[in-house]
């Protein structure tokens, strides 16, 4: 059979039921893969025409662009075409379960913590990524990373929620010097570092965490794209890394970000309104902008919806689904 590769346009011989994965590996396709088990999304690929059996991999958001499939659980059935990231944006960083412990587990606002952690050996990741942290038997979570790979521990953003079973104990049984198991890197949502043109990163609640990693990833590293972040809460008592923001945009000219309160009255510093409702407003072309969501999956999608409205590709818009799961 032949398998035909765009958009490099690389031609590929496969016997029935190859690994799709395995297939591109072998020929050297550049092409992202991280946990190998069908978790993190990296390896997503579409297929455009033929079959590939496998899990498909797009819910939502994705799933009128196509049909997308992960590679690395997918085999190839019949002659076929797919189509794979722009080979700048690919990622290798594969999957590790590393001991972790607690080095500080801080307030942010009245729901949000601040965990951090020191790994037994380094964890390479590339900005917006995530990882499981696993706090005790039955009590694994995905939290992404809100530094980057070089700093000294890792840090997440965790929103505690009433009642769940596993946030709402975390006060009470988590502390300094604490073991946890951390796996990773997870994830498709990482900072494309070679696209010099805007960014535009969107966020609410804890999705904050992934941007913040791809803010500092891009303008740390010299990056001169015009960024901007839109950080939507439905109140000021919500508002959390306000020091973080400020900071960067002290920092860096590139950037600048703008607050979106959704359910309060008149504020003379802050918009009112949905990130949503600001990005119809104010961002009218977005034909060759790359663009970051974090947050709950009903805004992904809204923001997906109008970013494509406003010229954005489909395959530019960037983000993880992070789905309830009794937290």
């Amino acid at each position: 059979m032949e398998v035909r590769i765009k958009p490099i346009n690389k031609t590929l011989t496969a016997a029935t039921g190859t690994s799709l994965l395995d297939l591109l590996r072998d020929n050297e396709v550049p092409v992202s893969y991280s946990c190998l088990s069908g978790r993190c999304g990296t390896c997503r690929c579409k297929v455009i025409s033929g079959e590939v059996k496998g899990p498909i991999a797009a819910e939502g958001r994705l799933a009128s662009n196509g049909q997308y499939v992960l590679a690395c659980q997918s085999s190839v059935e019949s002659d076929c075409e797919i189509e794979i990231p722009e080979p700048d944006e690919v990622i290798i960083h594969p999957t590790k379960t590393l001991k972790a412990e607690v080095t500080a587990f801080d307030v942010l606002a009245d729901d949000v913590r601040r965990l951090r952690l020191k790994t037994a050996k380094p964890l390479e990741y590339s900005p917006g990524q995530y990882a499981n942290l696993t706090f005790w038997k039955e009590g694994t979570r995905a939290y992404s990373m809100a530094g980057l790979a070089e700093d000294n521990e890792l840090e997440f953003h965790i929103r505690l929620v009433p009642g769940g079973r596993v946030t709402s104990q975390l006060d009470e049984n988590i502390k300094v010097g604490a073991k946890l198991k951390l796996n990773g890197p997870l994830g498709a949502s990482y900072l494309r570092r070679k696209h010099e043109g805007p960014m535009l990163c969107i966020a609410t609640g804890t999705g904050l965490a992934p941007i913040l990693s791809i803010l500092r990833g891009a303008l740390e590293s010299g990056m001169q794209n015009d960024i901007h972040l839109l950080f939507g809460a439905r109140t000021e008592a919500d508002l959390y890394g306000l020091n973080y923001l400020n900071t960067l945009a002290a920092d860096f000219p590139n950037f600048n970000y703008q607050i979106c309160l959704s359910h309060t009255g008149e504020h003379k510093q802050y918009r009112l309104g949905l990130v949503t409702d600001v990005l119809a407003e104010d961002f009218p072309d977005l034909s060759d902008w790359r663009i970051y969501l974090a947050g709950a999956p009903a805004m992904v999608e809204a923001a997906s919806l109008a970013a494509t409205r406003r010229g954005a590709d489909m395959d530019h818009i960037y983000a993880d689904a992070f789905y309830p799961s009794g937290v």
